[in-house]
C-alpha cells in the first residue's frame, strides 16, 4: 500500500485542450477518495494519469516515495478495474482471475492460492471454472475485482465500475466494493459521475469542474460546507433549489419570503457590508417543512404560503413541488453547467418562475392544486456570489474549503480521521 500524490498535475492535448489543470491532491495509505464531476470534468483523465495510460503535460506524481511520471503501467504497483470489466470471454473465471499472475511467470500453485483466496473475499468460489458469458453483469465485475486484488497492488484504480449495471445491482455492489476495501485496507481512487456513490463509498470526496478541482473533503463536509454553487448543486440529491435573493439589514428577501438571517450568516456576510446585496440562495429540499410538522425550532425559520403543484410520495417522506416568482433570473455559468449535466432544459429555480423541490414528512397533507403553509430553516440558507459562484456563507474553517489557487489547483489534505456516512442522496 502507498500513498498516492498528485503535485500541480497538468493534462494538456496537442491541439491545445486542457483536460485536467494543476490538480494538487494527497491520497493517503489506505484512503478510499472519489474522484467526482460531470461528464468531460477530466475525472477519468486523471485517473488514466496515475495508471500511466496518459502522459503527464506538466507536475509531478508520486506512488510511494517515487516519482513515477516516466515508469510505464507495468512499473507502478497498481491495478485498475475498468467499467466494461475487460474480461477473456474465453477463459474460465478463474484463468481471468489469474492471468496477470500468469504473465508474471508466478508459479501455478502461488496462483491457485490467491485466486482461491480472492474467490472467498468475493462469493465467487462456486463459479470459478464458469465462463464469463454465464455470469451476471454483477458476477463479471466482481471477477474484474478479484484479477485487481490477486495481484496485491499498492493501490486500486476504478474507472466508473458500476455504471454497466441496472439501479438495483448498483446499490448491492456499491456496497460490496466499500466491505472489499476496508477489508483490504488498499489505496484506492474511485471514479464516478454518480454522486450519490461518492457520498457513500468514499473516505474523502473530490470534486472536479471542467478540468479544475473544486473541492475536497469527506461527504458529509461536501454536502453542508460546500465551498462554491457548483458543488452545492452537483451534491445532493434532489439537487439544492437555488433562487435569486437580496439581502436588507438582517433580512434575506427571497422570491417566496422574506427571512431573518441569523446572526452567524450576518457575520460570514461582514454586517452591514452585505446591505443591499444580490445573491443567490441555496436551499436544500429537506430544509423545507410542513409549518404544522415543525417542533420546537420553528422560530429558527420563516413560515410562507404556496400552491403546491405536484405531490410525489415516496414513502418515507413527501416531494413537494412550487413555483418562485422572482423580478429577475440568475446568471450563472455554473449553474448552466448544472443543467446540462442533468439534462434539464433549464436550471432549476433559477429563471423568473423556478420550480422549487421541498421534502417534507409524510405526515403532511399537503395535496396538489391546493395552498400549503411551510417552514424554511433559515440557519440552512447557503447564499453564493452571482458573479463568481464562491460561497458567502461556508465555515472556512471546515475541511476542504481551502481556495484553489490561481489556476485551480488545490492543497494536498490529510486523511479524515474518522470515516464519516454520505448525506441523504
Amino acid at each position: 500500500m502507498s500513498q498516492i500524490v498528485l503535485d500541480h498535475i497538468t493534462k494538456k492535448y496537442p491541439d491545445g485542450f486542457e483536460a485536467v489543470k494543476d490538480m494538487s491532491l494527497t491520497i493517503e495509505d489506505g484512503e478510499f477518495v472519489i474522484l467526482v464531476g460531470p461528464s468531460g470534468c477530466g475525472k477519468s483523465t486523471a485517473l488514466r494519469m496515475i495508471a500511466g495510460l496518459e502522459d503527464i503535460t506538466d507536475g509531478e506524481l508520486r506512488i510511494g516515495d517515487s516519482v513515477v511520471n516516466d515508469k510505464a503501467p507495468k512499473d507502478r504497483d497498481i491495478a485498475m478495474v475498468f467499467q466494461n470489466y475487460a474480461l477473456y470471454p474465453h477463459m474460465t473465471v478463474a484463468e481471468n482471475m489469474g492471468f496477470a499472475l500468469k504473465l508474471a511467470k508466478v508459479d501455478q500453485s502461488e496462483i491457485d492460492r490467491k485466486v482461491s483466496e480472492a474467490a472467498k473475499v468475493l462469493d465467487l468460489t462456486q463459479h470459478l471454472d464458469r465462463k464469463p458469458a454465464n455470469l451476471s453483469g454483477g458476477q463479471r465485475q466482481r471477477v474484474a475485482m478479484g484479477r485487481a486484488i490477486v495481484r496485491d497492488p499498492s493501490a486500486f484504480l476504478m474507472d466508473e465500475p458500476l455504471s454497466n449495471l441496472d439501479a438495483k445491482l448498483r446499490v448491492q455492489m456499491r456496497t460490496e466494493v466499500s466491505r472489499i476495501q476496508q477489508r483490504l485496507g488498499t489505496t484506492t481512487v474511485y471514479v464516478t459521475h454518480d454522486q450519490t456513490e461518492a457520498m457513500t463509498l468514499g473516505d474523502r470526496v473530490a470534486v472536479m469542474r471542467s478540468g479544475v478541482l473544486q473541492q475536497v473533503g469527506s461527504p458529509m463536509d461536501l454536502y453542508n460546507n460546500p465551498k462554491n454553487l457548483f458543488v452545492a448543486g452537483f451534491i445532493g440529491s434532489p439537487a439544492m433549489n437555488f433562487m435569486p435573493a437580496q439581502i436588507e439589514g438582517d433580512t434575506l428577501k427571497l422570491p417566496v419570503a422574506d427571512v431573518r438571517l441569523p446572526e452567524e450568516l450576518r457575520g460570514n456576510l461582514g454586517g452591514s457590508a452585505g446591505d443591499g446585496r444580490q445573491v443567490i440562495a441555496g436551499i436544500r429540499p429537506e430544509d423545507f417543512e410542513d409549518a404544522h410538522q415543525v417542533g420546537d425550532h420553528k422560530d429558527r425559520g420563516t413560515t410562507f404560503t404556496v400552491t403546491i403543484e405536484l405531490v410525489e410520495s415516496m414513502g418515507s417522506e413527501l416531494y413537494a413541488h412550487f413555483s418562485a416568482v422572482s423580478e429577475h433570473s440568475i446568471e450563472s455559468e455554473e449553474l448552466r453547467e448544472l443543467a446540462e449535466d442533468s439534462g434539464a432544459g433549464e436550471v432549476p429555480g433559477a429563471g423568473e418562475e423556478g420550480e422549487i423541490v421541498a421534502r417534507l414528512d409524510p405526515a403532511s397533507k399537503v395535496a396538489r392544486g391546493k395552498e400549503a403553509e411551510l417552514w424554511v430553516d433559515a440557519t440552512k440558507v447557503k447564499l453564493f456570489d452571482p458573479a463568481d459562484g464562491r460561497s458567502l456563507t461556508a465555515d472556512s474553517t471546515a475541511e476542504g474549503n481551502g481556495a484553489p489557487s490561481a489556476s485551480g489547483g488545490q492543497s494536498p489534505a490529510g486523511r479524515d480521521p474518522e470515516r464519516e456516512p454520505g448525506g441523504r442522496g
